[in-house]
């Protein structure tokens, strides 16, 4: 019997609507810890990983033929190994777009009205409404990875009355984005934004590409905003760039140092809001991960691969 398991904590109402996607399988859902180890030698089909996923999963016997992960991000799987065993991968892209793009503009927000700064006034029982305070409207907002995720910051950003430049692998014109730029154009996508959110995944061209020379080229009233893969950013630099007032501000939702040192300046910087990996929490994210792994399972059994999300080895997404 073929056996698929599901290891994110579904309710009864989503194991049933991924059962019915697969008829006649054994299915198992349960917390990795709890399961029995032969289990994951057996199972076709996973939904998670795990450490105890990996030590049993990957051995050469075992009958592992598709992982299903639970982020858009996939560089925490071991996927030289997955790879190798011929093991088909599919992301989460597409569960996390509503919660991320609410992220980033909750940020903006609170940049622009200065609400950051209004929650350590009240916590100091202090009234000062000197600050000058901003609106978004007919800004520019430069998306630099303006894929699923990207798409709903354009669409809210056009709703704000902001101008959208956009940066993807393909160069592709997508809708709510007035400009999209491949790469190449990533320069002068910085220079000409006055917000930049990085969304990147984590891939060799990725890493450190918002370096020093990156935050030199922008304006020193932009606010950068990262809710991409920390490594995509030089911690260093962006805390330098902060510092020397390169930059307006900063929120940060994922960081190069996962979780940030308790030391680190970063945390005591008036312009900068870091929130704890938040970005994609939402309470429809087993809903919409259930979903999303039903039709991949209903194509995979009708044809032997899932049809969305499939990650490109060469690309690590």
């Amino acid at each position: 019997m073929r056996t698929l398991i599901g290891m994110f904590g579904f309710t009864p109402e989503q194991e049933k609507q991924i059962r019915s996607a697969v008829p006649g399988w054994n299915v198992v859902f349960g917390k990795p810890k709890e399961l029995d180890p032969a289990l994951f030698r057996e199972a076709e089909v996973i939904c998670g990983w795990a450490k105890e996923a990996e030590a049993e999963a990957l051995r050469p016997d075992a009958k592992l033929r598709w992982v299903q992960a639970g982020s858009a991000g996939i560089d925490y799987l071991p996927l030289g190994k997955l790879e190798e065993k011929g093991v088909v991968v599919t992301d989460a892209s597409g569960v996390h777009p509503v919660p991320m793009a609410e992220t980033v503009f909750a940020m903006l927000l609170a940049f622009g009205r200065k609400l950051h700064r209004a929650i350590r006034l009240q916590a100091e029982r202090r009234w000062d409404h000197s600050d000058a305070y901003g609106e978004l409207r007919g800004k520019t907002i430069g998306i630099v990875g303006a894929g699923e995720i990207g798409a709903e910051v354009a669409r809210l950003a056009q709703a704000f009355g902001m101008r959208v430049l956009g940066v993807r692998r393909s160069g592709r014109p997508a809708p709510h984005v007035d400009r999209m730029f491949a790469p190449e154009g990533l320069d002068e996508v910085v220079s000409a934004s006055d917000v930049i959110v990085n969304i990147l995944p984590h891939t060799k061209e990725t890493v450190r590409l918002f370096d020093a020379g990156r935050f030199a080229r922008m304006k020193p009233t932009a606010f950068f905003i990262n809710v991409g893969r920390g490594s995509a950013v030089d911690t260093a630099a962006l805390t330098e760039a902060l510092r020397q007032g390169r930059i307006a501000g900063a929120g940060l939702d994922v960081f190069e140092e996962e979780p940030l040192p308790e030391d680190h300046p970063l945390w005591g910087m008036d312009n900068v809001i870091i929130t704890p990996h938040i970005g994609g929490a939402t309470e429809r994210y087993k809903e919409r991960l259930a979903e999303l792994f039903a039709a991949n399972l209903r194509a995979y059994v009708a044809t032997g691969r899932p049809a969305r999300n499939v990650v490109d080895y060469r690309l690590n997404y």
